[in-house]
């Protein structure tokens, strides 16, 4: 198993290449873990987020027969899509094969609240630069904490506008770099603390969780990603910002 102290981190997150050689051995790690993590770090707030993102995609998706949950982690994205419009079709990808085994699990403990939600939800292990759809075929597109470890964030999104019909939404959840710098020192430190904290305590690796600082610092502002998004064929139709900008939730349309 690859060591993450014995990587140059700086280096992996500063070469498209080197990227996913990084953070898919992480997120390999920290599986086991992850869903504990991210409600113990955002001090419950994750759960709140995730609600709203899917709220937002029911009101603003003219229809979802079919939806693709990016770098699907532990599944919980795709499942409430799944769950909140039965008659969807819902493909989870992930690029870790051990975020993935959970999603399965997830999607099979589910099944005593919709008996066929198991047959909606496809898990598949795939990359955010290369999505298992055909062009212009996907009604919503959803992404929690997705961008901002994929190999190259613009051809990331080029690639969701591609699998996304005209009219369709992509709704997007993650981290992003508060434009206010002394917030962002802040904000940062904490991340950089907690998260060295407990990748050491949960898992002997410091910088699995720590990686989140340094991920978010090499990241772009949630008003960078909102231009990303119009310039690669969506319009915006809301940012919801966290934290004064260290967390947004962006809801987009795709144009004709």
């Amino acid at each position: 198993m690859v060591r993450l102290r014995d990587l140059d981190l700086a280096r992996h997150l500063a070469d498209p290449a080197l990227k996913p050689h990084f953070v898919t051995p992480m997120f390999d790690l920290v599986a086991p873990r992850y869903d504990d993590f991210t409600r113990v770090f955002s001090f419950g707030m994750d759960a709140h987020w995730k609600a709203e993102l899917v709220r937002l995609v029911l009101q603003h998706s003219e229809r979802c027969d079919s939806a693709l949950d990016a770098a699907c982690g532990t599944g919980d994205l795709a499942l409430a899509v799944a769950l909140a419009r039965p008659n969807a079709a819902v493909t989870a990808i992930d690029a870790s094969r051990e975020m993935l085994a959970f999603a399965r699990m997830r999607v099979e403990a589910a099944t005593a609240q919709d008996s066929g939600v198991a047959s909606r939800v496809s898990c598949q292990e795939g990359d955010l630069g290369a999505l298992p759809a055909a062009d212009a075929s996907v009604d919503v597109v959803t992404a929690g904490y997705a961008f901002r470890n994929a190999a190259a964030l613009a051809p990331a999104v080029a690639e969701a506008a591609r699998v996304t019909r005209p009219g369709g939404v992509i709704a997007v959840l993650d981290f992003y770099r508060p434009a206010f710098g002394p917030w962002r020192l802040a904000f940062l430190s904490y991340l950089r603390a907690a998260g060295n904290v407990f990748g050491w305590w949960w898992h002997g690796e410091p910088v699995a969780y720590g990686y989140i600082a340094h991920s978010i610092q090499a990241h772009v502002s949630s008003d960078d990603f909102s231009e990303l998004l119009e310039r690669s064929g969506f319009d915006v139709l809301e940012c919801r910002r966290f934290l004064l900008g260290g967390v947004a939730i962006h809801v987009a349309r795709r144009r004709a």
